[in-house]
């Protein structure tokens, strides 16, 4: 299923006002929300080594798609708040990370681009 932005942003909306939660959807409140279900996120790999983080069990990652969603729900909240558009920010981003991490000069290296010389 691919996922509509716009769509979700909508629905969110909605569902917002239905509950009359407006009030506590303020851009604070919903990137401390974000970083906390980031954190929850986190949580369900701290203690898995890099195999075990490869291989969820059925448990574990009904879980993590559980935290995914509600990461993706706040952040597109707090982008619709803020008047971001999710879809250009990310395509100005790749634009940028393209321009930093340029494929031959970075293959294979983690490190971060002000450690490249160019």
């Amino acid at each position: 299923m691919r996922l509509d932005l716009e769509k979700l942003k909508l629905d969110l909306r909605r569902f917002t006002k239905a509950r009359a939660w407006e009030k506590f959807h303020s851009p604070k409140n919903l990137s401390m929300a974000l970083a906390v279900e980031a954190s929850e996120l986190l949580e369900r790999f701290q203690w898995l080594t890099e195999e075990q983080s490869k291989k969820l069990d059925a448990e574990t990652l009904r879980a993590v798609e559980e935290e995914i969603a509600d990461v993706q729900i706040f952040l597109v909240r707090l982008a619709d708040k803020v008047d971001v558009d999710i879809g250009k920010a990310v395509n100005n981003k790749m634009h940028l990370y393209r321009s930093r991490y340029p494929a031959g000069l970075v293959r294979g290296s983690a490190r971060k681009y002000s450690d490249y010389k160019k």
